[in-house]
């Protein structure tokens, strides 16, 4: 988080969504990039934070890197910048922000909507069978052509990516199947071969879950999803207009919200969590 873009939690908004918590029946959680930033994760901010992620792929910006192309035309290139991330999200150790909403919702239905592929929510102890990853995940693998092969999705647990960190390239053998190279089962731009048959399955259960709540007594949290991809921040939208009370964390893009909290993730949830535990 850039501290100088954010501010410190105003009190009275403090105690207006700790309220709002306190007396929530049900729970939804709404993530984008902005939620790990606190956790060490980049958030790939324009091109110019992407780059100063992977200084390495300097002239090519995040849309041009996150597309499919890559595992045809150089499929090293591909497994290194997805090889890495990998890594780096099995590494990395969700913020104590995590923890906080699970708390909350420890004894009230929840779900959570992400266009985030990193898995943050499923380790920081969330039920799978509660989350709806929109832009699938990279812990999920699939075959290049579905059409040709099958659209087959499979669990990434088991593999194993060496990536050279200066040059962002895959080492050694490229992740295959059946002789062929895969991909992470991830919406990319300009992605034609997509197997969203997992994230359909997570989306008609959230569906489920939206008919049999009470709207009227439904939080959502939004936390660092901003408005230059806004997968989430519509969906956050749809479900303040049926109802629910929508809590906006965003030190850049908190504006249209019933609570906006212009800082960082865990700023606002921490400060949250000291009122209720008053």
């Amino acid at each position: 988080m850039n501290t100088k873009e954010a501010t410190n939690p105003e009190p009275q908004l403090v105690e207006e969504a700790a309220k709002a918590i306190s007396e929530a029946s049900a729970f939804l959680f709404t993530a984008g990039a902005g939620i790990g930033v606190d956790s060490g994760l980049p958030d790939f901010r324009g091109d110019a934070g992407f780059w100063r992620a992977y200084p390495a792929l300097h002239g090519y910006p995040f849309s041009s890197m996150a597309n499919p192309e890559w595992f045809t035309k150089d499929p090293s290139r591909a497994w290194g910048f997805y090889g890495h991330r990998l890594n780096l999200y099995r590494k990395t150790i969700p913020h104590a922000g995590f923890s906080i909403m699970k708390e909350w919702s420890k004894d009230r239905p929840y779900f959570i909507f992400t266009s985030n592929v990193d898995g943050q929510f499923q380790k920081s102890g969330f039920s799978e069978d509660r989350i709806y990853e929109c832009h699938g995940s990279i812990h999920w693998l699939q075959h290049l052509n579905p059409q040709r092969r099958g659209e087959e999705v499979w669990s990434a647990q088991d593999l194993a990516v060496d990536v050279d960190e200066k040059t962002i390239r895959a080492l050694g053998e490229l992740p295959t199947r059946d002789g062929e190279i895969i991909r992470p089962n991830i919406l990319m731009f300009g992605d034609w071969h997509w197997v969203d048959t997992r994230s359909e399955e997570q989306g008609a259960r959230l569906e489920r879950w939206c008919h049999d709540i009470d709207m009227s007594k439904l939080v959502i949290i939004e936390a660092g999803a901003g408005t230059a991809i806004p997968s989430v921040r519509n969906f956050s939208n749809r479900m303040s207009r049926a109802g629910g009370t929508l809590i906006r964390i965003n030190p850049r893009e908190s504006m249209g919200a019933d609570i906006p909290f212009s800082c960082g993730a865990l700023q606002a949830l921490t400060a949250i969590q000291e009122v209720l535990s008053c």
